[in-house]
C-alpha cells in the first residue's frame, strides 16, 4: 500500500469496496468478507472492521487492523487511529500520533489535532497553534470554536475584525462591494462569535454586509433569525433575498410553529420574486404533501411543468413521483403521453421517468422492452435504469450491466454481492480505477486554440 494510492481511491471511492458496499456487505451477514479484505488493501473495510472491533472491547485487535495503512504516512489512517485512541480514554496517545502529521504541515491534521487538544484540557495550546492561519478559512473555523472553550472570543473576533477592516475594496471605492477578504468566512465567523457573546443584534448587522448570502443552500443570516424566532425580521429578509434560501427558512419555522398557511403563502410569493422559482414550488408541492394536501400539490407542479420551458427532467419527475405516491402511476404516464404528443418525441431525459411508473403497473417487461427499443437505449445510463427496472431479477440486471461495466462498475458490484458473489465484486472494482488526471506542464497562451 502507498499512502497516494489510498488517499486516491478513497477520495474518489474508485477501485475498492465504498462504504456503501461495505455497508451492504455487513447488512447481508458477510462481516467474514469485510475482515478479510481488511487486511489486503481495503481502507474503507479496514476503517468499518477497526470501528467494530473497537466497538466489542477489541481494541488492541482494532489497532492491528489500522496499523498497516497508518505505516504508509497517509493523514486518513491516522486521523482514524486518532479516533480510535481518544475513544478509548488514551488521548494522549492519539496527541503523539497527531502531532507529526500537524507540524509536518497536513492541513487537515492541524484543524483536527487542535480540536483533539482543546477537547482535553489543552485549549490555550491549540488557539495558540491556529492563530498564524486565521487567513485559512478551513482552519479559522475550528479556531472561532476552540475561543468558546478557552474564553478568547473576543481575541478571535479582534483578529477577524482586523482581515475585513483591512481588506482593500478592489476598485478603490468605499461602496464597492468586491473585496477578497481572507478567510472568506470572516464576516460570517465574527457574526458566529457575536451570536454566542448574547450580541445578536451586532450579528445580524454583520451578515447583512456579506457579499455572498448563501452557502451550500442554507444562508446563516435567515438561520440565526429563524433560531432567535425573530419572525417579521426574517419575513423582511426573505423579501430581498432573491436566492430563496431566507424563504424556505421562514416557510421552514412557520410550519414548525403549526402555521402551514403562512408557509403555502410565503412560498408562493418567493416562487413569484426569487430566481430560483421552480426550486420553491417543488419545496411548495412537498409542504402540501406533508400535509396530505396531495390534490393541491399535483396542481402546483402541473402548472410549473406546463408553464413555458417548465417541462426539465427534475420538475416532471417530481409531478409523477406525486402521481405514484397518490396510488396513481397511471395518471403520471397519462401525463408524459400527453407531454411527448406536444413534443412529437420524447428524449430519454423524460423517457425514463416513465419507467418506475410502469413498473407499479406490473407492467415491468414491456418497460424493458421500450426502454431498450428507445433511440438511446443502448447506451450506458440508459442501462443504469434498465437495471433498475430489473432489481427483483438480479441476474438479469447484472447481464445488462456488465455490457457497460467500466460505467457502472459500483452497481455490478452491488448485485453482484447481493448474490453472494464477493470476489467477482472486489474483482470488477479494481478492474476499473480511473487514472489521476494529468497535470498540464506546458505554457499557457490567450489566443486560440485555448
Amino acid at each position: 500500500m502507498e499512502a497516494a494510492d489510498l488517499e486516491y481511491r478513497a477520495r474518489t471511492q474508485s477501485g475498492c469496496l465504498s462504504p456503501r458496499l461495505v455497508s451492504q456487505l455487513l447488512e447481508l451477514g458477510h462481516a467474514g468478507a469485510v475482515e478479510f479484505w481488511a487486511g489486503r488493501g481495503e481502507w474503507f473495510c479496514a476503517r468499518e472492521w477497526a470501528r467494530l472491533l473497537g466497538e466489542r472491547g477489541r481494541q488492541a485487535e482494532a489497532l492491528k487492523v489500522l496499523a498497516p495503512y497508518v505505516a504508509t504516512g497517509w493523514w486518513k489512517a491516522a486521523e482514524a487511529m486518532a479516533e480510535l485512541l481518544e475513544a478509548h480514554d488514551r488521548a494522549d496517545d492519539a496527541i503523539a500520533l497527531v502531532r507529526p502529521h500537524a507540524e509536518g504541515g497536513e492541513r487537515l491534521a492541524l484543524g483536527f489535532f487542535a480540536r483533539l487538544l482543546a477537547r482535553h484540557g489543552r485549549g490555550d495550546e491549540a488557539f495558540d497553534l491556529l492563530r498564524p492561519h486565521i487567513e485559512d478559512w478551513y482552519l479559522a473555523e475550528p479556531l472561532v470554536d476552540i475561543a468558546g472553550s478557552t474564553g478568547r472570543h473576543e481575541e478571535a473576533a479582534e483578529l477577524l475584525a482586523h482581515r475585513i477592516e483591512n481588506t482593500p475594496h478592489c476598485c478603490n471605492s468605499p461602496s464597492c462591494g468586491g473585496r477578497d477578504v481572507k478567510p472568506f468566512n470572516a464576516i460570517n465567523l465574527l457574526a458566529t462569535i457575536r451570536e454566542r457573546q448574547g450580541r445578536v443584534d451586532d450579528a445580524i448587522a454583520l451578515l447583512h454586509t456579506r457579499k455572498t448570502t448563501s452557502i451550500n443552500n442554507r444562508d446563516q443570516l435567515a438561520d440565526l433569525l429563524a433560531r432567535h424566532d425573530r419572525i417579521e425580521e426574517l419575513r423582511a429578509y426573505a423579501m430581498t433575498e432573491y436566492h430563496g434560501h431566507a424563504a424556505q427558512r421562514l416557510a421552514e419555522l412557520l410550519e414548525e410553529h403549526s402555521d402551514v398557511e403562512g408557509a403555502v403563502a410565503v412560498y408562493r410569493q418567493a416562487g413569484m420574486a426569487s430566481i430560483a422559482g421552480g426550486n420553491m414550488a417543488v419545496h411548495l408541492a412537498k409542504l402540501l404533501a406533508r400535509h396530505d394536501r396531495h390534490g393541491e400539490a399535483i396542481e402546483v407542479m402541473r402548472t410549473l411543468a406546463d408553464a413555458p420551458g417548465g417541462a426539465e427532467d427534475w420538475i416532471v419527475d417530481t409531478l409523477c413521483n406525486l402521481y405514484a405516491d397518490q396510488g396513481r402511476p397511471q395518471d403520471g404516464l397519462a401525463y408524459l403521453d400527453d407531454l411527448k404528443t406536444r413534443r412529437g418525441k420524447e428524449e430519454w431525459e423524460l423517457f425514463w421517468i416513465r419507467l418506475p411508473l410502469m413498473a407499479a403497473c406490473d407492467r415491468i417487461d414491456e418497460a424493458v422492452e421500450q426502454a431498450r427499443a428507445h433511440a438511446e437505449g443502448g447506451t450506458p445510463y440508459a442501462a443504469a435504469h434498465i437495471a433498475r427496472l430489473l432489481a427483483g431479477r438480479t441476474e438479469e440486471a447484472i447481464a445488462v450491466l456488465e455490457q457497460h461495466a467500466p460505467t457502472h462498475h459500483h452497481d455490478l458490484a452491488e448485485y453482484l454481492i447481493d448474490l453472494g458473489r464477493i470476489e467477482d465484486a472486489v474483482a470488477v472494482l479494481h478492474q476499473h480505477i480511473p487514472q489521476e488526471p494529468v497535470q498540464w506542464t506546458g505554457s499557457w497562451g490567450d489566443k486560440p486554440p485555448f
